[in-house]
């Protein structure tokens, strides 16, 4: 009988064991696919950085809140839910950690112990980045002019490449705009070529005045025949 628990007690031992090295050996293989947190990328770094978590089981601390502190009173349900979140915001908060940079881990306080804060406070310290960034690239796409030097293609896409980076960065920029900042941006060599996408602009907007009317007297017409009878 005592040789039975023995054996039991082993075993069990032995399984934790092996449990623990596939948990290390599948965080260390899903933290492979983790990009390098860098000043461009925290979106998909922080989104990367969540499936890892999530799919070892070890997001619960940034899923819920911490439990209230243990008691005498308190039950063993509650006493295993504490003992999964402290080692879920332990194992997290080191995860997260290893992966960003030691440049970036001097910007967020090294006395925050939960995995939780510690993210928000990385995203809180990018979305300041990112209002800088946004304040910059706007600044240079409106400030740009075509000096006459160069291909007129790869200028246009110049700007529509800081566009883009500005959509990225949740900046609303719509196409019409960038039209007309391109136009505005050129010299007046170009007037022709300003003067040519004005008309087909005006055409473009009075063909569609044109079926906006056709389709009201239609529905006009529809709508008083209907009356008469």
């Amino acid at each position: 009988m005592e040789e039975q628990r023995r054996r039991k007690a082993k075993w069990k031992r032995r399984r934790t064991v092996m449990e623990e090295e596939g948990l290390v050996a599948s965080i260390s293989a899903s933290l492979n696919s983790v990009p390098v947190l860098n000043s461009t990328n925290f979106k998909d770094w922080k989104e990367n950085m969540q499936i890892v978590l999530g799919c070892t089981d070890l997001d619960l601390a940034l899923r819920i809140e911490k439990p209230s502190s243990l008691t005498d009173s308190s039950t063993s349900e509650q006493r295993r839910l504490h003992e999964k979140w402290d080692h879920s915001n332990r194992m997290s908060l080191m995860i997260i950690k290893h992966g960003i940079p030691e440049v970036f881990r001097g910007t967020v306080l090294d006395d925050i112990t939960s995995a939780k804060e510690f993210l928000a406070k990385i995203e809180k310290h990018f979305a300041k980045n990112d209002k800088a960034k946004t304040s910059t690239l706007l600044q240079n796409l409106i400030s740009m002019k075509y000096q006459g030097k160069g291909n007129i293609r790869e200028y246009i896409m110049g700007m529509s490449n800081i566009a883009s980076k500005l959509r990225a960065l949740k900046f609303e920029l719509s196409e019409d705009l960038l039209i007309h900042l391109v136009l505005i941006s050129l010299p007046s060599q170009f007037s022709e070529f300003k003067i040519s996408y004005n008309c087909v602009q005006e055409e473009e907007r009075m063909k569609q005045e044109r079926t906006e009317s056709a389709h009201f007297v239609s529905a006009s017409k529809d709508k008083g025949k209907r009356k008469m009878t």
